[in-house]
């Protein structure tokens, strides 16, 4: 009785995953990511690099995953393809009050060991500011908020499988 137990038991595995990703490291073992250029109407300066660092941290950090420059069992690229602000609430004056700022990345997705997850979507992330303040004054916190958001979208369309 012990035996068969002792058998059952050791046939049965849990894995659990703490990180998000459900990659399959036999097949998949490295990573292509492009830089993402900026290609919205209206440019702010450091936005790209932003996006682009943290979306290569993500995998660094999370997954097993080797970054190549080419050639990689799952590719990542695209653009940031919108960053606007639009006047979102307006005060009993007339005026704006509250001004929201969106932010959109269009990504190409490639698994070269199953075609079938391959995509092309857009991802966007959106953060409100009182009008009464300056866009440069709140600029860099919010963009920083809003590409973690897009990066964690992204990361969850390619490789958390949820």
């Amino acid at each position: 009785m012990f035996i068969v137990v002792f058998g059952l038991l050791a046939a049965c595995t849990i894995s659990y995953k703490f990180n998000g990703s459900s990659i399959n490291y036999d097949k998949v073992k490295t990573i292509t990511i492009e830089d993402f250029t900026n290609r919205a109407a209206y440019v702010w300066g450091p936005m790209a690099s932003m996006f682009n660092n943290e979306l290569q941290d993500i995998y660094v950090q999370q997954t097993r995953l080797q970054q190549v420059k080419r050639g990689g069992d799952l590719q990542i690229s695209g653009e940031i393809t919108a960053y606007d602000q639009y006047n979102k609430s307006i005060s009993s004056e007339g005026y704006s009050s509250v001004v929201e700022l969106k932010m959109v990345v269009n990504v190409r997705f490639t698994n070269n060991t199953n075609h079938t997850e391959d995509f092309e979507r857009s991802f966007s992330a959106t953060r409100e500011y009182e009008a009464t303040q300056q866009l440069s004054a709140v600029q860099e916190e919010l963009v920083t908020q809003m590409t973690e958001e897009i990066v964690e979208q992204i990361f969850n369309a390619t490789v958390a499988n949820w």
